[in-house]
């Protein structure tokens, strides 16, 4: 599903002139096979985040490749992987990302939206992905009716909707009391083995990674002892 090769990053930093260069990733590698639940683990500045904007096509690597569901996404330029994007990737991020003046359905309904998909087939899918996600009494509450845990699931059902392979989660229950965690946890676990949902969470949780299939270390922008610490 993900295949990550040789990959380097850094930023330049300062004007031009008086630039410095600060390393984020070196030697990046590893693989996700599909229908896994992949978590990379590491401390706040490890280089996590900057490898999921990477995988994301949100930023593009100094040096490696990054093949995703068999395209080389790191050849594909911007528009070519918004596109690639919509299709294959979900995304989950720690504070919700919702839009606050739409409601529920609206949230979840606008990557449909952009897929053109018609308000027929728009309708009969939203309701079910709420369904899923135990929300299909909500659709009509708006962000700030919801609590954080609901809040969390209405991402999830926005990530679902248009039947992704791949769901990227970023710090998914950072925001969450221990409780909700456990529950949203055992329902990305549901997704996974019900849908056949392959995930990959970066976090620095404990707890979130052990839902994993594997748990892949990195530290100081490399992998640690090859990556993989915990196998199930």
């Amino acid at each position: 599903m993900i295949t990550v090769k040789n990959l380097y990053h850094h930023f330049e930093l300062g004007k031009k002139g008086n630039k410095t260069t600060l390393s984020v990733l070196q030697d990046i590698s590893f693989q996700v096979k599909e229908k896994e639940i992949v978590a990379i683990k590491g401390r706040s500045g490890s280089g996590k985040s900057t490898l999921l904007h990477l995988i994301s096509g949100f930023i593009h690597p100094v040096k490696g490749e990054i093949w995703i569901d068999g395209t080389k996404v790191t050849d594909l330029n911007e528009t070519d992987f918004a596109a690639f994007r919509l299709q294959h990737l979900g995304f989950i991020f720690q504070n919700f990302q919702l839009i606050p003046s739409m409601t529920a359905y609206q949230n979840v309904e606008l990557p449909l939206i952009l897929s053109g998909a018609t308000q027929e087939k728009r309708k009969a899918v939203v309701q079910e992905t709420l369904r899923k996600v135990g929300l299909e009494n909500h659709g009509e509450h708006y962000p700030s009716e919801l609590s954080g845990g609901q809040q969390q699931r209405v991402s999830i059902a926005r990530a679902l909707v248009l039947n992704p392979p791949l769901i990227l989660a970023d710090e998914p229950t950072g925001s969450l009391d221990s409780e909700t965690e456990e529950n949203l946890l055992e329902l990305i676990q549901q997704l996974n083995e019900e849908m056949g949902i392959t995930f990959l969470i970066i976090t620095h949780d404990d707890q979130v990674a052990r839902i994993g299939n594997r748990t892949i270390e990195i530290a100081d922008g490399a992998l640690v002892e090859g990556g993989v610490i915990h196998e199930i």
